[in-house]
């Protein structure tokens, strides 16, 4: 048959295509337990851990012998599922998705809760602090730990608009002096 000149048959290729989507939706329960402080800024064994990874997902999802037929279909497969990820995250229903951003300080005052929902420990925030060029807790308006992982820094100054605080955990924590009115 035409299929075995490609290295895999067409059971096969819906094994490759079942693992792939298995390995997605448990990366992205993984992802979601270790909460987004996984996604922040990652230090070199990070990096190396992270490849590793790859190289065990890529076994697993392609099999016993990898075929280039295999990789195409786990390669298609991978990207239809974080298209329709995308597709999911626009939809009423989909914002289960998305993780919210958290508040990690406001004005001067570390917003402890915050930290305990990130997982992340004051020292990881100081350093965030200082990349922003923060040189003293006066100059702090908002820290944020937005859904990307990233690490947002609002200085003080400008009253900041509450609509673009919306999704963010803890909002009771904001001094009001730090927004607009409104």
């Amino acid at each position: 048959m035409w299929w075995h000149n490609l290295g895999i048959t067409p059971l096969e290729g819906l094994w490759v295509v079942l693992s792939a989507f298995g390995i997605y939706a448990a990366f992205f329960v993984l992802i979601r337990l270790a909460g987004q402080r996984a996604l922040a800024s990652w230090s070199t064994m990070d990096k190396a851990i992270v490849i590793a990874f790859g190289s065990v997902l890529g076994r697993v999802v392609l099999g016993y012998t990898p075929t280039l037929a295999a990789g195409v279909i786990a390669l298609a497969t991978m990207f239809a599922l974080f298209r329709l990820e995308a597709l999911l995250r626009r939809t009423r229903r989909g914002a289960y998705l998305s993780s919210t951003p958290i508040l990690l300080m406001a004005g001067d005052q570390v917003v402890a809760s915050g930290l305990r929902a990130a997982r992340i420990v004051e020292d990881e925030v100081y350093f965030k602090l200082r990349q922003a060029g923060i040189r003293n807790f006066s100059e702090v308006g908002l820290v944020i730990l937005e859904p990307t992982g990233d690490v947002s820094v609002l200085r003080r100054g400008e009253l900041i608009d509450p609509v673009l605080l919306s999704r963010i955990t803890d909002k009771g924590s904001i001094p009001a002096h730090l927004l607009l009115p409104g």
